[in-house]
């Protein structure tokens, strides 16, 4: 048996194919690892409200490392085991940052604010894959600016979906000394969390948590995203879809997202 306890999967491009569904033979492997007493959580950028249609598809999933690691959860005790926010002053400037920019505004808590007509306008912004899944989740306002002006709260992410990657570039150097983690994503997406926080950040603290060596664990990614966590776990793999940037820093590469790359992760590095 693999000495490896615990193994995380990003969610685009790695658990979830290009249609954004978990394949069967992925679910399965998943349920195998849970039944040899391993641990399988989600490692994402997505917030709660992003994942419960996923969550529901996994019954012994316990624990997921969301909004990039600002926070990680516990599905049945349905509390934090760790969470570290954007303050609402700093919130508050990459608003007036985002618009100096042709971009929609998403804030991520456990929900998910996103403005009524940028919903309705994602492919603009480079997210139209997501609009069917956002009108599920989210919860929409008429105003996104007045909404956090009127409730103004810690914010675990917030991310800026750009018309143009030019438009990112500039929005990024705006906020370049803010005290945020940024990260790029998607074709023009810019991601924002607190200063220091990172995929990596969550699952230190969700191995704190369990007792379990950061070195008897497997993160598995695609992207930019992923950097700190693949570089933080005991065993990195990226899948074949990933960026040749990703790929460099990983141990292992395994098929890409739409051919079970991540039954593979299991059955290979978990499990044998």
């Amino acid at each position: 048996m693999s000495k490896y306890k615990l193994i995380a999967f990003d969610m685009d491009g790695t658990l979830l194919n290009s249609k954004k569904e978990i394949s069967q033979k992925t679910l399965e492997a998943i349920d195998k690892a849970f039944d040899a007493g391993k641990e399988v959580i989600l490692s994402t950028g997505r917030c709660v409200a992003e994942l419960n249609e996923y969550i529901s598809q996994i019954p012994k999933l316990r624990y997921i490392n969301c909004v990039s690691g600002a926070l990680v959860y516990d599905l049945k005790e349905k509390k934090n085991i760790y969470s570290n926010a954007i303050p609402p002053e700093k919130v508050k400037e990459i608003l007036e940052a985002s618009k100096l920019e042709d971009c929609m505004v998403h804030i991520m808590t456990t929900h998910s604010f996103v403005q009524e007509k940028d919903l309705e306008n994602m492919a603009y912004f480079g997210m139209g894959i997501y609009q069917n899944m956002f009108s599920k989740v989210t919860d929409t306002v008429s105003d996104i600016y007045s909404f956090y002006s009127d409730n103004n709260f810690p914010v675990e992410k917030l991310n800026l979906y750009h018309h143009s990657q030019k438009g990112r570039d500039r929005s990024r150097e705006r906020l370049a000394d803010s005290g945020l983690a940024l990260s790029n994503a998607e074709e023009s997406s810019l991601e924002m969390s607190e200063e220091g926080v990172t995929k990596g950040t969550g699952l230190l603290k969700l191995c704190e948590h369990l007792g379990i060596s950061i070195e008897e664990t497997i993160a598995v990614g695609d992207a930019d995203n992923d950097i700190d966590v693949l570089k933080t776990a005991g065993l990195s793999i990226a899948m074949d879809n990933a960026a040749d940037n990703i790929k460099n820093i990983c141990d292992v590469i395994v098929s890409d997202c739409d051919s079970d790359g991540c039954v593979e992760a299991i059955e290979k590095y978990l499990l044998d």
